[in-house]
């Protein structure tokens, strides 16, 4: 049965082989470059006051190839287990009860279960082997990127792995996304029966998961952590306004936080951590209003992620993905048993 299974799963097989070594040949052929510049801009030795070494760094790379590079392979990551689920999970089981075929290999003395284990085993580790591959070579060409903005000062590298869409796209969790969306796909084909309508639904549902996880689930998988802060501490991007009674400021960036950190959220409080209900009226028309704020005890409440959590939160979250996975695997095994 497993002959069989890789003789049909073979031509996908082929093209994301193929699809792999054009992606390895890339990196292996630009990722030196990436490293000269790392290592021409002196951060290579750098471990205090690397800031200039940074933005020398990063203008470095800005405008080249080697920045399109990049965010094709995050997006490439990201996007793979929905493609995964789409054209690998979706159709794997559905084709088979469209075309009938299914009938034919259970009167061959193959029992549902070896049949329906044979192609959720083999194509699910696929699955997570070529997600597993891609993620751990982009990593590795883009460890340059990552290891300046561990050096960059008070964050000022917009590129920080812990926070989305990066965090999607490196270390484990693509491994957890693959495995997830490939079995959603083979659920939901086996609920529809229609392999378009399943390739459909499939992207749809994963799609809205890979946006309100990051958004509603992740910051919470661990405690955050919280901090107040003086409003002379920020930056501003803009002072702010009141919604529904409620002082709303708006910072640029929040300094005071080591590299790496993911800032999940901020609330204007008083003195007491109570939130700030309008602004003083003595602010209202002062020039400085950051600055008057301040000195009347406003204060900025900040909820985060330690960047020391990235290992911790990978681990958590591909796991809880990977039980996911295991759920509708194993009640896609149960569907297949009761299929007239």
């Amino acid at each position: 049965m497993l002959w069989v299974t890789w003789r049909q799963f073979r031509p996908q097989a082929v093209v994301a082989a193929a699809a792999l070594a054009a992606v390895a040949v890339t990196l292996a052929v630009t990722g030196p470059h990436l490293a000269a510049l790392y290592q021409g801009s002196g951060l290579g030795g750098c471990t205090a006051d690397c800031g200039s070494r940074v933005a020398s760094f990063v203008s470095a790379v800005r405008g080249t190839p080697s920045e399109d590079i990049f965010y094709g392979g995050v997006l490439l990551v990201y996007a793979l287990p929905a493609l995964i689920g789409l054209f690998w999970g979706a159709p794997l089981i559905t084709r088979e009860i469209e075309s009938g075929t299914f009938r034919l290999a259970w009167n061959q003395s193959v029992t549902r279960r070896r049949w329906v284990a044979a192609k959720l085993g083999l194509v699910g580790l696929a699955a997570m082997l070529t997600a597993g591959l891609l993620s751990l070579m982009v990593t590795w060409w883009a460890s340059p990127l990552y290891q300046a903005a561990q050096q960059a000062s008070q964050n000022s590298l917009s590129i920080n792995r812990l926070s989305p869409p990066l965090f999607d796209a490196t270390g484990i969790v693509p491994v957890g996304y693959a495995a997830a969306a490939f079995a959603l796909g083979v659920m939901v084909g086996l609920l529809v029966r229609r392999t378009i309508v399943a390739m459909a639904i499939t992207l749809a549902v994963f799609a809205a998961i890979q946006v309100l996880w990051p958004a509603f689930v992740r910051p919470h998988l661990l405690p955050p952590a919280h901090t107040v802060q003086h409003l002379d501490a920020l930056t501003w991007n803009g002072v702010g306004d009141v919604h529904r009674g409620h002082l709303i400021l708006q910072p640029g960036t929040l300094t005071g936080f080591s590299p790496g950190t993911w800032i999940t959220g901020s609330q204007a409080v008083t003195v007491s951590g109570q939130p700030a209900v309008m602004s003083p009226p003595a602010c209202e028309s002062a020039m400085q209003f950051v600055a008057c704020l301040d000195q009347h005890g406003i204060r900025m409440a900040v909820t985060y992620q330690p960047a020391s959590r990235y290992w911790e939160l990978q681990w958590l979250e591909a796991g809880l993905f990977l039980v996911l996975a295991g759920g509708l695997g194993g009640a896609s095994y149960w569907r297949v048993r009761r299929l007239a």
